[in-house]
């Protein structure tokens, strides 16, 4: 059911083409929805405009607005509606693909009355529902401009998208528009450039270039995981990149996912007969496959940080948040029925515990149900559904329901998480599979000594590695906790006279396995320093004639804090209790 929030939004979208159409009469209308925030609209324009234009554009919606005009919902049939936007090909095509799945009527809105003509600006093809008026709209601002593929298909029309949001008060506006730009601040591409994290390439597009860094960060996500996984009774498997056609045709993948897939035509071949992995599930029910297994090994967690493959459009791509190449760290546990409900409950825990460590809280959990395109019978279907629902109710974890987004080979538990921004992100996934054992003809031995198929949960607690570190860089600002960060601590000497001592320490420090750099740089202290907070180092350990005089070093906490002399096993103390409590300094 759509809300009062959600109708103003779609009505300001409404007005946002109406001025648009208003100042450019040629323009072609593509579609306009409320999304989270606010509201966009796709036209294809015909010159460009820039950002500088949207004030102009604005100024008329607010005149549109401060008129009152009603909103009048009216159904035709289809000859009519094609008379009525003949002159916008981006609505024909709906109307048309409307009538080929047998629709009669469609449903249109006006901003203001067909009958009589009065006030009327605008007419669009929508299902509404939408306010009364356009008094009713809340408070408004055009933010941004972007190039977007008509029905998302690269292949089509590329139109102009504008941005907005809408709120019922001008404060829920101002807070909305204050956060916006502190998201812009710490926007990880922009904190990925200043600390040297990371680099995107047009030779590679789509993917990510890890420098030094980054790829520290990466593999302390990695290492964190293993730790992890190995005390909730894992083992960890690698299966290749590319596989054969044949194993993807019997999954399913190729007849629901193809538009995801890379294809691979071997030098051998006459046409594709392989496949970069999308996902890791086909590779891991192969390992099952090895051999025979009993109900004495179940359940049997097996773990991939996996690297998969995934072409996103260019629309899609997005930083390291959204690349065609990224690592999963997917799990998959083959367990009997009976173990399925509290292995589920295991897998939540371990959600949990994982974003406790990050400082990432819970927003909500989204229950997914059997989409339209799907295997498995309506049983299974019924039957996995209820069992993730029994478990959500047993742990008493709140849920909403995300009716048919469930995956192709089972329903699934999202957790959806807010940062400290206030955004939510979608990152743990838990699928519960009763259709691939029985594609692949999986088995095990029973106590009794007969063979049964095994249930598959499919689950990811990151889900995409680079995604997750993505949203923890813009969680933090950059400023990492001490155990995560890629320079731990930096020496900086007084002058050139201190760089041996300062080269000592560091030295001594690296035998403590302590990620640390020295400052020789002819600068002066004051300089390195705050050279060091802007890359968010979180200790700076000053050293002058008191410290080599002393054997000591003057200990710096990031965010312009000091801690004075220490010796060098005191900071060491100091470091390694930040280290094992995974804490911010």
């Amino acid at each position: 059911m759509v809300n009062q929030l959600e109708k103003m939004r779609h009505s300001c979208s409404h007005v946002l083409a109406a001025a648009v159409l208003t100042l450019y009469p040629k323009a072609k209308l593509g579609i306009g929805p409320a999304i989270e925030n606010g509201f966009y609209y796709d036209f294809d324009l015909p010159r460009p405009i820039s950002e500088k234009h949207l004030e102009k554009i604005a100024a008329l919606m607010d005149q549109i607005i401060k008129k009152k005009i009603p909103f009048k919902k009216e159904e035709v049939l289809i000859k009519k509606a094609r008379e009525i936007f003949k002159n916008q090909p981006f609505k024909l095509e709906l109307i048309n693909d409307l009538a080929k799945e047998g629709v009669k009527k469609v449903s249109l809105y006006w901003t203001g009355d067909p009958s009589t003509g009065s006030g009327q600006v605008f007419v669009d093809l929508c299902a509404g529902p939408h306010v009364t008026n356009t008094s009713k709209i809340g408070p408004f601002k055009l933010l941004s401009i972007a190039g977007a593929y008509w029905r998302g298909d690269e292949k089509k029309e590329m139109l102009t998208r504008i941005y907005g949001a809408c709120f019922p008060t001008q404060k829920q506006l101002d807070d909305h528009l204050k956060l916006q730009e502190e998201a812009k601040k710490r926007d990880h591409r922009k904190i990925g450039r200043q600390l040297d994290l990371f680099s995107f390439h047009p030779e590679a597009p789509g993917d990510i270039f890890w420098h030094p860094r980054g790829l520290i960060l990466l593999h302390q996500l990695y290492e964190y995981w293993r730790e992890e996984h190995l005390k909730a009774g894992y083992v960890e498997v690698r299966t290749p990149v590319i596989l054969t056609k044949e194993i993807w045709d019997k999954s399913g993948h190729t007849t629901f996912f193809i538009d995801k897939m890379y294809k691979v035509l071997t030098p051998d071949a006459k046409k594709w007969n392989m496949a970069i992995k999308p996902m890791n599930c086909d590779g891991n029910i192969l390992i099952y496959k090895n051999r025979q297994h009993s109900y004495k090994e179940f359940p049997l967690r097996m773990g991939e940080l996996g690297v998969v493959h995934r072409y996103e459009t260019s629309g899609e791509v997005h930083g390291i948040i959204r690349l065609r190449e990224f690592t999963q760290d997917d799990a998959h546990i083959f367990c009997t029925p009976e173990q399925v409900k509290e292995e589920l409950k295991a897998v939540m825990a371990l959600c949990f515990k994982f974003y406790k460590t990050f400082d990432l809280e819970l927003d909500h959990l989204e229950l997914s149900t059997r989409p339209e395109k799907s295997i498995g019978s309506d049983e299974i279907w019924e039957k996995a559904e209820i069992t993730l629902t029994q478990a959500l109710k047993e742990e008493k974890v709140p849920y909403k329901i995300n009716k048919g987004e469930g995956a192709f080979y089972g329903p699934k538990i999202d957790f959806h998480l807010r940062d400290s921004l206030g955004r939510t992100w979608q990152c743990a996934t838990i699928q519960l599979d009763f259709a691939q054992p029985e594609n692949f003809d999986l088995t095990y031995i029973t106590k009794e000594g007969k063979k049964e198929r095994p249930v598959m949960i499919h689950r990811v607690v990151f889900g995409s590695v680079e995604r997750f570190l993505g949203i923890l860089i813009e969680q933090c600002d950059g400023a990492f906790p001490v155990w995560l960060s890629p320079v731990q601590a930096i020496v900086v000497p007084i002058t050139d006279k201190h760089n041996q001592y300062g080269q000592k320490i560091v030295d001594q420090l690296r035998e403590e396995k302590v990620r640390v750099e020295l400052d020789d740089r002819n600068e002066t202290a004051s300089a390195k320093i705050r050279d060091a907070e802007l890359q968010k180092i979180p200790y700076m350990l000053v050293v002058g004639d008191k410290e080599v005089k002393g054997k000591k070093v003057n200990v710096r906490v990031r965010g312009e804090r000091v801690l004075g002399s220490l010796s060098l096993e005191k900071f060491l103390k100091l470091f390694k209790e930040d280290v094992a409590k995974k804490r911010q300094v």
